[in-house]
Order: structure tokens, then sequence, then C-alpha cells
């Protein structure tokens, strides 16, 4: 008895044409499909870096087309658009607030303090500059250190803190608006300037120095020059700016404040004179009592004697010519 064999080969009784079919099903069950890259001839190794660049680059800019047509981020301002901004307000607040009475108030007196105390130490150090010619003039030859010597360096001292008086009296009445214009302390002004100029002069004029010298003149008579200017200019500072009107009511109240707004056509209000202070009025009045100013005064003598300003003493001479 024979057993048969079974084997792997073709069935006999099958056609040919079926039995290629059920090979080439089988590959395809048992083959894995070959990678896009290993396909001979395959897309990316034909396509060059500039194409593969070129495509990275199209496809970004299709990203950013709708993106860039967004004007969102043109509404929003930057740091320097909102930091301008933040100083532009702060000017218009600050000038605003220069225009309050009170604030123009406070700068008229924080600069006569400024000018005063300017004007003082110029005048302090004119007269200690001084002080080594008045010292020279009345030591007369004395040997250092003696009497003649040590007391010869107080002249010009005694004689500075008696015209400081007189120069501190003067400011403080023309700050009250009633200057101090009376002839005598003109006349003692004068005195020791005069003084102050003379010793500091005298031992260096033509025909007295041993070999004159214009530069050693001026130089000694730099610090007297310095001095007279500055006592003749403070009292007509302190006199202007007692005379400032910031429109100020008696009880505090102030008045509008001006808005920093502009109008390219509005009309410019024609410039009217300043009422006449009471003070200078009052002042005036004596003087034309005593004789000092004739009944009608001109606004240049008034100006000239009241040391004010023109517009001042105009409306003086108005309010007198109006009363006479």
């Amino acid at each position: 008895m024979s057993t048969a064999t079974t084997t792997g080969g073709p069935d006999p009784s099958e056609e040919p044409g079926e039995f290629a079919e059920q090979v080439a099903g089988w590959l395809a069950e048992t083959t894995d499909p070959a990678p896009a890259g290993d396909v001979i001839g395959g897309a990316d190794d034909a396509v060059s870096r500039r194409v593969r660049a070129m495509r990275a680059e199209v496809a970004e800019a299709r990203q950013l087309a709708p993106l860039l047509a967004d004007e969102a981020p043109l509404a929003l301002d930057t740091p320097r658009v909102r930091r301008r901004r933040k100083q532009g307000r702060q000017a218009a607040a600050l000038h605003t607030l220069g225009q309050d009475p009170a604030v123009r108030a406070w700068q008229a007196a924080r600069w006569r303090l400024v000018l005063t105390v300017t004007g003082g130490v110029a005048l302090v150090l004119a007269l200690a500059w001084s002080t080594a010619g008045v010292q020279r003039f009345a030591a007369e030859g004395a040997s250092a250190w003696s009497p003649g010597w040590v007391f010869a360096w107080l002249v010009e001292p005694f004689m500075s803190l008696a015209l400081l008086t007189v120069v501190a009296a003067r400011a403080f009445m023309a700050t009250r608006g009633r200057p101090l214009d009376d002839r005598r302390l003109v006349r003692v002004e004068r005195l020791f300037l005069g003084l102050t100029l003379g010793m500091n002069a005298w031992p260096h004029l033509p025909g007295i120095a041993g070999t004159f010298t214009v530069s050693g003149l001026v130089l000694h008579i730099l610090g007297p020059i310095v001095a007279v200017a500055v006592v003749t200019a403070l009292p007509i500072v302190w006199n202007a700016f007692a005379q400032l009107d910031h429109h100020t009511t008696p009880g505090g109240a102030e008045t509008g404040v001006t808005p920093a707004t502009y109008r390219g056509n509005a009309p410019v209000p024609a410039p009217s004179l300043p009422a006449a202070p009471p003070a200078l009025l009052a002042r005036a009045r004596d003087l034309i009592t005593t004789g000092t100013l004739p009944a009608a005064p001109s606004a240049r003598a008034l100006q000239k004697t009241l040391h004010c300003g023109m517009d001042d003493a105009r409306a003086v001479r108005d309010v007198l010519k109006e009363h006479a």
C-alpha cells in the first residue's frame, strides 16, 4: 500500500492561468512595498537645493500674506509714541500752571531772591576787592603789623557796613512800593562810594605813582566801580518787582487760568496801559506837595524820580492830569 506525498508544486489539475494569479497574490502579501524614496528616478533626487529653498519661500509667503494685510498692529502706539504723548501732556499742564497768578507771583519772588543774592555777593566781593587798595592808602607806608598798618585794614570794612546799611534800607522800602529817594541818603551813598574809589585810585594816578600804568589804575578802581553799579541797579530792580501786578484778589481768590488752546482766527486785543499803582501815585503826590516835582510832571520826570517803568509813569501822569 502506497502513501501519496503532498508537495508545494502546482496541482496538475489546475490551469496555468490560475496558477500564475495565485503566485502574484502570494508575492503581494509577503513582500513590503518599497519606500517612495527608493523608487527609481525619485522626485527628490531630481530637485536641486535652490528649488527646495524657493518652495519654502513661496510657502512662507502664502502664510504671511493674510497676516500682513491685517492693520491691527498699526493701530497700537509704540513706546516712543506713548512717551512723546506723555511729554506733551506734561508740557501743556506746565504751561497752564504757568498762567496761574499764584505761580507767577512765586516765580517773581524766587527771581527777586536770586537777583538780590547775586547782586549782594557781587557787592561784597567788590568791596572786599577794594579793601587792599584802601589799606595801602590808609597805612601810608607803615611797617607790617604795626598799629597803623593793622588799623588800616578796618577802614574799608566799616565804610562798607555803613554803605550796606543804606542799601538794605532802600531795598526794603523799594519792595514795599515806597522807594527812599531822599537826597541825603543818596549823598551818603555817593560819599562812601566816592571815598572808596578815591582811596583806591589815588596811589596809582599819574604823578603820584612811581610808574604809572593804565592797567594798574583800572585794576584798583574795578572794585569800587562794580560796587557803584550794584548799588545803583539793585533799588531799580527791587522797585520793578514791587510794581508787578499778578491779578490776584485781596481775599486770595484767583482769576481764571488761561487755557492751553489755540485759535487760529482769534482777534488780538489792543494793548492797554496798566492802572496807576497806588504806591507810586501816593509817592508822586507827596513829591508834588514838597515841591520836588512840578504840579503837572511829565512821564519822563516821574520815571526818573520814582524809579519805575515808563508805562507806570504814564499811568501816574494821566491820573494826576485827571485830578488836577
